[in-house]
């Protein structure tokens, strides 16, 4: 959100502001001269309002000598003062328009060249968590919500943002929801998670759509909906949501069966887990072969599997296989403990 000092600096607020000030100060001054000449405080405000808005309703004292120049100079000033403070209004009018005009085209334009993308819907604190996750994986994506602080903050950190009602079939359009591949509906009403997921699944029959859940009931609502997935934010976090979006094969072997499931447990008795490292572009990561991690990283993680960015899933790798950005990497590690930084 842009603060006031910024909004300062801006021309139209300057010159709106500015105005004002100028126009306040002949009115001030103006009364002034004319209580110095003996007039009341009302009656020197009045007159001076209704001459410098040039209404002219007529004179409340005589006024000659020094009063009439003052009384031409109100009228000048005055004048000069509203027509400035009505040029700087109608700028700061046509100029906020434009803005929010050519921002929406941009905007626009952007979503139009986005194809494979992911939709976030909701931009509260998991959809923000997710929004930055999903960057550092590299999907690209657009954010969904109604909120226009919440789409500021959005935009503020180069996201693409799209202020609508996503359960609303023609905003799930606009955003190109037949052109994604997956869909994040997050947004902390189970009801509108569920019509969201409705409207999507309806629109396209082949999109991954990982759905909110807060309530245990709401997850076969949710599923018989059309989700692919249902998420407990208060079970998993923002990070699980976005594996689930960017390798979808990964997450199968990390706890899509009984068997890994079964497998995960056993794990966590011996202080172990899965984790998935997404390997982002500008990752450490990147060029460096299987050996060479597990080597740095001195036994504290296992590369056990690898899903590529292309989907190609490769389990049990060979150890001199180089990681790429935008790759899965699963690994064992000590349970409770983040993944280490490799250098």
């Amino acid at each position: 959100m842009l603060n006031q000092k910024h909004l300062l600096k801006d021309s139209p607020w300057r010159n709106l502001l500015g105005g004002l000030l100028y126009l306040l100060g002949i009115i001030a001054l103006a009364t002034l001269a004319y209580v110095l000449a003996g007039w009341s405080w009302s009656d020197a405000f009045y007159f001076v309002i209704i001459t410098v808005f040039t209404v002219g309703y007529g004179e409340l004292h005589p006024i000659h000598g020094i009063l009439r120049g003052i009384t031409i100079s109100t009228i000048i000033l005055g004048w000069l003062g509203i027509t400035f403070l009505a040029a700087a209004f109608v700028q700061f009018i046509t100029i906020a328009q434009l803005q929010q005009i050519f921002g929406t085209k941009r905007m626009k334009t952007q979503i139009d060249k986005l194809t494979g993308h992911v939709i976030v819907c909701g931009y509260g604190r998991i959809g923000e968590m997710l929004a930055d996750e999903l960057r550092s994986g590299g999907a690209e994506f657009v954010i969904v919500d109604l909120d226009e602080e919440r789409l500021a903050a959005a935009a503020a950190h180069g996201h693409i943002v799209w202020r609508g009602d996503a359960t609303d079939e023609e905003v799930l359009k606009t955003v190109g929801v037949q052109r994604a591949r997956a869909l994040a509906t997050v947004v902390p009403n189970d009801a509108v998670n569920v019509f969201i997921t409705l409207s999507a699944r309806n629109l396209n029959k082949e999109l991954e759509i990982i759905a909110r859940g807060g309530a245990t009931s709401t997850k076969s609502k949710l599923l018989q909906a059309g989700a692919s997935s249902v998420v407990e934010p208060t079970h998993i976090g923002a990070e699980r949501i976005a594996q689930l979006i960017l390798f979808p094969r990964t997450s199968v072997i990390t706890d899509g069966s009984a068997r890994m499931r079964m497998l995960g447990v056993g794990l966590r008795t011996l202080g172990l887990e899965i984790e998935v490292m997404a390997v982002s572009v500008d990752s450490p990561l990147v060029g460096a072969t299987i050996d060479a991690i597990e080597h740095q990283a001195i036994g504290s993680l296992f590369v056990i599997a690898v899903n590529r960015k292309n989907g190609e899933t490769m389990t049990r790798p060979d150890p001199a296989t180089v990681i790429e950005a935008g790759d899965g990497v699963v690994v064992i590690t000590r349970a409770g403990r983040s993944i280490p930084k490799i250098s």
